[in-house]
């Protein structure tokens, strides 16, 4: 069971450190308004509009610990601009979507999102430590109507109906607000399932809830292995010692972490910044995985980069530091057309005798092509034939 949220945050100078550091006291203490934000940063008058104005179109939450991260004078503050509302959330633009992926359309039980033809989403709580103002997922987070267990119940029924779904991803919300006895029940019910080989996890706690990554509950997952773990730092300012705690413990019991970051204009929209956090990432043995372009959700259309600016970005990127701490830079296709990845483009000609390529210092070089042609049949073909069915090739329900 979820704790119960209750409003009236208090500073770290104001409570114990067992308090602070008891992450159900951090979700019962969440920051909802002007008067609980005030205590943590001197807040401009567009930011006390922002949170007024914007209540009834998307819940604001943060917790003491994340907000306790800002900067109590600059309203550019990463932190301050990914939790509290800015007027500019009430600008709808025509392309903007309500389900910008389309999963709503891709829903064939309640709890299920099937897009892809070996892995679904599984969705199994609406409630989150924080609620990002460029959440993807706004109409149905941190409202009113969790999951109820009889839906999660169909839904893990569904899984196991479909022998082609190899990997679930476990989302809301964010799972790991889920006690451990109730998150691994699910997993229980996921393992027992043979078909599904990978279980993923995604959330923000470790960023912005890093206490509750205790001992406790990397058991729990520990214990369904192979469980990994997708998070979501987007700037360096959110590496603390408490969050690069939270994800080596998580690491230590065996459970590989990655992070998906989402580009903010204005937040963590150029190279250095992108770099400090890719390399902090690494350091904490955490791999960066996906850099998202922002998805077409209503209100967000002022934290969105172009997608010129985004290639930028990666050729800042790739070639000036580890190739381990490069992310792939997609764009998850408005309307449920699945992940798409962009970048620079390194190949300028394909000839019969070589390819011609820049490379990361913008110098061209050449690649020899092979005097031989690829044979129509590989020796992989044969050996794997009647091995591993091809059940690829056409698209998830």
């Amino acid at each position: 069971m979820l704790p119960v949220l209750q409003r009236g945050a208090l500073h770290p100078d104001e409570v114990v450190p067992e308090q602070w550091n008891d992450w159900r006291w951090q979700l019962r203490n969440m920051l909802r308004n002007a008067d609980d934000f005030s205590r943590f940063a001197n807040l401009t008058d567009a930011e006390v509009a922002g949170l007024a104005r914007t209540r009834e179109l998307f819940r604001t939450g943060a917790t003491p610990y994340y907000a306790s991260l800002m900067d109590a004078e600059r309203s550019d503050c990463p932190i301050r601009r990914q939790a509290l509302p800015a007027l500019d959330e009430l600008a709808f633009r025509d392309e903007e979507h309500r389900d910008p992926l389309g999963e709503d359309a891709h829903s064939p039980v309640p709890s299920i999102f099937h897009k892809y033809p070996d892995r679904c989403l599984l969705y199994v709580v609406d409630r989150c430590a924080i609620y990002c103002r460029h959440c993807n997922r706004r109409r149905i987070v941190g409202g009113e109507q969790p999951p109820k267990r009889n839906e999660i119940d169909e839904a893990l029924e569904y899984i196991e109906s479909q022998p082609r779904i190899r990997d679930v991803l476990i989302s809301g919300g964010d799972p790991l607000l889920l006690s451990s006895k109730r998150l691994g029940e699910i997993l229980g019910r996921l393992r027992r399932i043979k078909h599904v080989e990978i279980i993923r996890i995604g959330s923000r706690v470790p960023v912005v809830l890093p206490m509750r990554i205790d001992d406790a509950l990397c058991q729990t997952l520990a214990e369904h292995h192979p469980v990994f773990v997708n998070t979501h730092f987007n700037h360096p300012a959110e590496i603390t010692d408490l969050s690069r705690q939270a994800c080596e413990r998580l690491v230590n019991h065996g459970i590989p972490v990655g992070n998906q970051a989402v580009l903010l204009r204005g937040i963590n929209s150029s190279a250095p910044t992108l770099r400090a956090l890719m390399r902090s990432l690494i350091r904490m043995r955490v791999r960066p995985y996906y850099l998202f372009q922002g998805d077409t959700v209503l209100g967000t259309d002022h934290l969105r980069t172009s997608v010129e600016s985004a290639i930028d970005l990666m050729d800042g990127l790739r070639g000036w530091m580890s190739g381990m701490a490069v992310p792939q830079l997609v764009i998850d296709a408005p309307g449920g057309g699945g992940k798409i990845p962009i970048g620079p483009d390194y190949l300028r000609e394909i000839g019969e005798s070589e390819v011609r390529l820049r490379n990361y210092r913008g110098l061209e070089v050449t690649y020899p092509q092979p005097r031989e042609k690829d044979p129509h049949v590989s020796y992989d073909e044969v050996y794997f034939r009647g091995i591993a069915p091809d059940d690829d090739r056409e698209g998830g329900e």
